[in-house]
C-alpha cells in the first residue's frame, strides 16, 4: 500500500502536459496534449511552468483539450503577446479573446 502512495505522487510530479509549437509570421500556436487525458489541479504550476516560450512580437493561439483553468492559466502566462486567441477546431480558426493591438480585437476569427 505504501509503494502505490509512492507511486501516485510521482506521478503527479512528473510533467503530463506536453506541448508543440507551430510558427505562422502573425501568430505561435501552442498546443498541448494531456497524457492520460485528465489533469489534476495539483499538476496546473507545473503544466503553467514548463510551457513553451514564444516570440512576443506575435499573438499566441493557444490549442488542445483540457481544464477550463489551463486555458485560463496560459491566457495569464501569454498575456504579453499583442493577442492571444483559442483554436476553434469547427472553424480551423483562432479566435481572439484578448488583444492589445487595434490590429486584432476580441472576437476575431483568424483563419489558420
Amino acid at each position: 500500500m505504501k509503494l502505490k502512495s509512492i507511486l501516485s505522487h510521482l506521478k503527479l510530479m512528473l510533467n503530463r502536459v506536453i506541448y508543440s509549437t507551430r510558427e505562422r509570421e502573425d501568430l505561435t500556436l501552442v498546443e498541448f496534449n494531456i497524457e492520460g487525458g485528465v489533469l489534476d489541479v495539483s499538476e496546473l504550476e507545473e503544466a503553467i511552468r514548463t510551457a513553451p516560450a514564444v516570440n512576443w512580437t506575435k499573438g499566441v493561439c493557444i490549442s488542445g483539450r483540457g481544464p477550463v483553468w489551463l486555458y485560463a492559466a496560459l491566457t495569464h502566462k501569454y498575456h504579453p503577446a499583442p493577442f492571444i486567441a483559442t483554436y476553434e477546431p469547427r472553424m480551423n480558426s483562432c479566435i481572439v479573446v484578448a488583444s492589445h493591438t487595434p490590429k486584432y480585437r476580441i472576437g476575431d476569427v483568424i483563419p489558420l
